[in-house]
């Protein structure tokens, strides 16, 4: 054979194998001759414990609603609302669930995030805790105590508002700020005096450790609670966040009417105790919505405390961050 007949053969033998590689990911990825319902894209999603997502995870509903839109879930667990806001930030998560202070002291540092969603704030979902055997009885004792916290976390909030309150100031207690099972380790120990915590850490406080609350919302005004997603994302796929929100809407007004069976469902996929489970599903109310000017000027509330506290280093304006859909907005509605 000549030499060049060899060289041709070769050629068109590669450029077979390469043919035959792009065909076969093509197919497997749904975007050749494959199954065209098979998800091609995929859809990284940052969640805690407590919150609706979690259910959603479990449920499998979520990733049912988003085959027909070409999209698969990775999932992220994250021990609390800051670290999952800096994972938003490094484009490693396109959505998530925070509190109410996480995107404020986000926007203070300049992620580039957008609020795409909200849920109302449960009474009774977090507190500020002392050990049982405690001489601390209010929070006004706490003038001078070590209080653990995770920075910039719901928590944050609720011990700025229950001090304010008791007519104290940030300055009068002495924060220790560590993630919650860090905070938990030093609450047993007695390195701190006090722990502020949301559920499930606060139920299994109670449970396992007999822990007392000094407070929580009961006679405070809550924040609500927040769906985020990086700024790129929401505004080139609204149609996902739409599904999203849509879905998370229907599991939230069910979890409400089905407290055992959400407890039920979930407890395998997060190692608690049954009851402890049943005991945080109860206190979250749900019903997602999207972010109207009410929630705005409520979480600009939020934002001003936090800067008047000197806890963030800039004033921000939270609507400058707020991504709306009349589209989202009528489809949730009609939930």
């Amino acid at each position: 054979m000549a030499p060049h007949t060899r060289f041709s053969l070769h050629i068109a033998t590669a450029l077979l194998a390469v043919f035959t590689t792009l065909s076969a990911t093509a197919q497997s990825s749904g975007t050749g001759n494959g199954n065209a319902n098979e998800p091609a894209k995929v859809l990284r999603i940052g969640y805690q414990k407590s919150g609706l997502l979690a259910v959603l995870k479990a449920q499998g509903s979520l990733d049912e609603k988003l085959k027909p839109l070409g999209y698969s879930i990775k999932w992220f667990e994250f021990p609390a609302g800051p670290q999952l806001l800096e994972a938003l930030n490094a484009n490693s998560i396109d959505f998530g669930y925070t509190g109410a202070p996480p995107p404020v002291f986000a926007q203070a540092g300049g992620v580039r995030f957008v609020y795409v969603g909200a849920e109302p704030a449960g009474r009774h979902s977090e507190a500020v805790l002392v050990r049982n055997d405690s001489a601390l009885r209010s929070v006004a004792d706490l003038k001078g105590k070590r209080v653990a916290l995770q920075k910039g976390s719901s928590a944050n909030y609720l011990l700025l508002e229950a001090l304010k309150k008791a007519g104290l100031r940030y300055e009068d207690i002495r924060p220790v700020y560590l993630a919650p099972a860090d905070a938990r380790a030093a609450f047993e120990s007695g390195t701190v005096d006090a722990w502020v915590i949301w559920d499930p850490y606060y139920a299994s406080a109670q449970q396992a450790l007999k822990a007392r609350a000094l407070a929580d919302y009961s006679d405070l005004n809550g924040p609500y609670n927040f769906y985020e997603a990086t700024r790129d994302f929401a505004q080139q796929h609204p149609d996902v966040v739409g599904a999203i929100l849509g879905q998370l809407r229907t599991a939230g007004l069910w979890v409400n009417d089905h407290p055992v069976e959400t407890a039920a469902l979930i407890t395998p996929k997060v190692g608690l105790d049954p009851k402890l489970v049943e005991t945080w599903v109860r206190r979250y109310p749900y019903g997602t919505t999207v972010v109207t000017d009410e929630i705005v000027r409520a979480q600009q509330v939020v934002a001003d405390a936090f800067y008047g506290a000197h806890l963030i280093p800039q004033k921000v304006t939270v609507k400058d961050n707020v991504w709306q859909s009349r589209e989202v907005a009528a489809s949730l509605a009609d939930k």
